[in-house]
C-alpha cells in the first residue's frame, strides 16, 4: 500500500536562481571574467586586474560597461577608477580624481589635451543578460 504525504509536508525542489551575471573583459585573446555585474554600481568604476593590467571598469546609468586603463598619465597613480562619471557633450566620460582632465570612456582620449595619448581601451561585455555592451572587435587601443 502506498501513501502520499499530505500538501503540507511535502518538499518540493526550490528552483535555482541564475547564477549572477558576470562582467567580462576581452584581453586580446579571450574573455576573461573580472566580476559580478552587481558589483558595478551606476555611475561609480571598480578597478580590476587582468595579466599585469590595472583597468578601471564603469557601468553608466544607462547600463553600458566601458573599461579603460586606470592609471591617470597626469600623475602616473592608478586611480581612474575613482574618478567621477559623467558626460561632457554627449560624450560619456571620466574625470580623473586627481587633476580632473576628463577621458573619453568610449576612446580613451582626453578631451582636456589633445598631446595626451589616448588611454587604452578593452572591450567589455556583461555576460547572460541583455545590456547594451561594446563588441568584441571595437575600442580596442594600446598605448
Amino acid at each position: 500500500m502506498t501513501t502520499t504525504a499530505p500538501a503540507a509536508l511535502r518538499t518540493e525542489e526550490a528552483p535555482t536562481a541564475p547564477a549572477p551575471a558576470a562582467v567580462e573583459i576581452h584581453d586580446g585573446t579571450r574573455w576573461e571574467r573580472v566580476c559580478a555585474l552587481e558589483d558595478l554600481v551606476p555611475g561609480r568604476g571598480v578597478a580590476v586586474l587582468v595579466g599585469a593590467e590595472q583597468i578601471a571598469v564603469f557601468r553608466d546609468r544607462a547600463d553600458r560597461l566601458y573599461a579603460l586603463a586606470n592609471r591617470d598619465p597626469f600623475s602616473g597613480a592608478h586611480v581612474l577608477s575613482r574618478g567621477l562619471t559623467g558626460s561632457r557633450g554627449g560624450v560619456p566620460v571620466v574625470a580623473s580624481p586627481m587633476y580632473k582632465q576628463a577621458f573619453d570612456l568610449r576612446t580613451g582620449v582626453c578631451l582636456d589635451d589633445e598631446e595626451c595619448p589616448p588611454l587604452r581601451v578593452w572591450p567589455v561585455r556583461a555576460a547572460g543578460t541583455p545590456l547594451t555592451s561594446r563588441p568584441a572587435t571595437a575600442g580596442v587601443r594600446e598605448t
